[in-house]
């Protein structure tokens, strides 16, 4: 009877354990604000496309707030809060993550049309999606509901996935927020198909590599020579494009310079070099070289589940009225 009751209790718990976990995913919607902020959606692509206007970069640095976000707390908008210890000044943002005023200039736009209705949350995830679509990339139906984290955590994103780091630290990190193999390979591909990088985060392998005394023999040599020269002068905040022949366009050429050696972070190029890469990434990063469709199908499930982590809904967080603060007492 005592093992009848443990088994059949087990179920029970692992029963009251899946239904919280629907209930929380079901808290998010594509339909969210159909009745309350109809015109969200139009609203934040105008913005976007405004932006992107004005600098065409402005596409990856929205896409790259919103990893930014959500690897940190979970996607909770707590990336835009200002403060002294605020996530903005951890190392991987500081004078790195960019985007933040036209996320304020979004808000402010909603916030014209049905104040205190719409997250900081979910305006970042939709100008994310809205950013790959206007870059010449795949849309989505984006799950809304989120609501806006009280509290900035500079030190967990002083922990964000890093370039330096090697395949092994970078899988674990995808894992611990839930994301697996195809979500690193894909999130990566999405994320660097766009932008540019400054050479503080490549110049590293352009001479005595990890001790050697000489580049990283997995990059290509006349990129190492164009890239040396443009970092020649020490200044670390030169950029270079990640993706090199497709700056701007969202398309799956990030796989293809991977395969020749042309990838511009460590973090990228490890995804097909590495001896770690053959029994892991190798052969997605060559199906997507070769397939946009695949590259595009697997990136949009995994913007999806990484977009689904660890969302406050129902009554927790809160409705910012200023994406850069946490509302007074006055306004809760």
């Amino acid at each position: 009877m005592n093992r009848s009751f443990t088994k059949f209790g087990g179920h029970f718990l692992l029963a009251i354990f899946f239904v919280l976990c629907l209930g929380v995913k079901s808290q998010l919607s594509t339909s969210f604000y159909s009745k309350t902020c109809p015109n969200v959606l139009q609203i934040v692509r105008r913005e976007v496309q405004k932006a992107i206007k004005v600098e065409m970069r402005m596409a990856a640095s929205l896409i790259r707030l919103h990893f930014h976000d959500c690897f940190v707390n979970g996607c909770d908008a707590s990336v835009l809060l200002d403060g002294s210890d605020s996530e903005k000044f951890a190392a991987p943002n500081r004078n790195s993550a960019r985007g933040f005023e036209v996320i304020d200039a979004i808000k402010t736009a909603v916030e014209g049309q049905c104040s205190g209705v719409v997250s900081c949350a979910d305006i970042l995830t939709i100008a994310a999606r809205d950013s790959v679509l206007l870059s010449g990339g795949p849309t989505w139906k984006v799950l809304l509901g989120r609501r806006d984290g009280l509290v900035a955590n500079q030190t967990g994103a002083n922990a964000l996935p890093s370039p330096f780091e090697g395949l092994n630290i970078l899988t674990a990190k995808f894992a611990a927020v839930g994301l697996n193999i195809t979500d690193l390979v894909s999130l990566s591909g999405g994320a660097h198909t766009i932008g540019l990088a400054k050479c503080a985060f490549f110049s590293n392998r352009l001479s005595n590599f990890s001790g050697t005394g000489a580049p990283d023999a997995t990059m290509d040599t006349s990129l190492v020579s164009e890239l040396q020269s443009l970092c020649a002068n020490g200044d670390g905040n030169n950029t270079a494009p990640l993706d090199r022949n497709s700056i701007d366009l969202f398309d799956n050429h990030y796989f293809q310079n991977l395969i020749n050696n042309k990838g511009l972070l460590s973090s990228d190029q490890i995804l097909y070099s590495s001896d770690e890469a053959e029994s892991t990434t190798k052969s997605l990063v060559e199906s997507y070289s070769s397939n946009s469709n695949l590259f595009f199908a697997n990136f949009v499930n995994s913007m999806i589940k990484m977009g689904n982590i660890s969302p406050l809904t129902g009554t927790n967080g809160e409705i910012r009225k200023n994406c850069r603060a946490v509302n007074s007492l006055t306004e809760i």
